[in-house]
């Protein structure tokens, strides 16, 4: 999700006694945390530094994050008054980071991309339910089975944040959005179907027209993959558990079945993905041979018209210990692969 980070000294440097959601809203450090790796690494595309919990705080929910255990709210989120007590996110709430995007773009070079972000309802509704990150998700999946009303009153708030922080994003000049759900892989198949999906389709519906790729990526979902298609994206994102053709294969059987007697056309995704982060820390031969293994893996599916391209990327975030010269020539391997 995010390219920035401890894994960079001068990352480390700038955010000095400066909290990660209050670098969030300053917009020459936002831009300058997003153009860290991008100076240093030599990528194709800048993801924005921003969290996904950005539009929560920015509408005003008493949220923050607490280092080493992630997005923490004061009073979690489990009736209708709380959910009705939930404020909306305003533009100007957002003027910050579309201000910032703004800066980056002044930056960036007419042949590197930008790519926006924003975390997805059922991810932000699970925060918001447990109080914070959760092992097992047992209060959140509690309340959609023991109350479906509630749980889509719920999502019925959260979808118009996530839908008006990504169109902040869009109007303030990114090149492709992405719908990260880390949760998701924790639901099986039909719970997704039944109470997720719905509300990740409309966010993508609502961007059907805007003429940028949209991203759809989620941790541990190889199993839910060709549902996850079915919300809209041009783009699927894969984790590093699931080979890429694989992966292909499986969305191109579901969208088949969605799109039966439609043009083939309709049926397969662009990949991104899946190197995994750990083999960053193997040295020079291990990573020239999985990157290899990946870029055959999606040319393979492209050949065979399961995917429509492939974007390479890790298959989730640079660990924080991460050597920062091993990643600059992961990104050299794969500019000559």
């Amino acid at each position: 999700m995010r390219q920035a980070g401890r894994s960079l000294p001068e990352y480390r440097e700038v955010r000095k006694d400066i909290g990660m959601l209050d670098s969030c809203f300053r917009p020459e450090l936002l831009a300058e945390i997003t153009m860290q790796p991008v100076r240093r690494h030599d990528v194709d595309a800048a993801i924005l530094f921003s969290d996904i919990v950005v539009p929560l705080k920015a509408a005003g929910v008493n949220l923050d994050i607490v280092p080493g255990r992630g997005p923490v709210l004061d009073t979690p989120v489990r009736s209708e008054s709380d959910i009705k007590a939930l404020p909306e996110v305003t533009e100007e709430q957002l003027a910050p980071v579309a201000e910032g995007i703004g800066l980056i773009l002044q930056e960036l070079t007419d042949t590197q991309a930008l790519i926006g972000f924003a975390g997805a309802p059922f991810t932000l509704a699970s925060y918001l339910i447990e109080g914070g990150p959760s092992r097992n998700h047992e209060r959140t999946k509690a309340l959609m089975h023991s109350d479906p009303e509630l749980w889509g009153h719920l999502m019925q708030k959260i979808t118009p944040m996530v839908i008006a922080f990504l169109r902040a994003q869009i109007g303030a000049g990114v090149d492709a959005i992405q719908l990260f759900d880390s949760w998701a892989g924790y639901l099986t198949e039909r719970d997704y179907r039944r109470f997720v999906l719905p509300y990740s389709k409309q966010i993508f519906q609502a961007f059907a027209d805007v003429g940028i790729p949209r991203i759809h990526f989620g941790v541990g979902t190889g199993e839910l993959l060709g549902a996850m298609a079915e919300a809209g994206p041009e783009v699927m994102g894969v984790d590093w558990r699931v080979p890429l053709d694989v992966a292909a294969n499986r969305i191109r059987a579901t969208l088949s079945d969605v799109h039966r007697g439609a043009d083939p056309a309709q049926n397969s995704l662009a990949l991104q993905g899946n190197l995994d982060p750990a083999i960053l820390f193997a040295g020079e031969a291990a990573m020239t041979q999985e990157i290899q293994r990946i870029c055959s893996e999606a040319d393979r599916a492209i050949k065979r018209g399961d995917a429509r391209g492939h974007i390479f990327n890790l298959g989730h975030g640079v660990l924080p210990n991460t050597d920062a010269d091993a990643i600059t020539r992961a990104v050299e391997i794969i500019h000559a692969t």
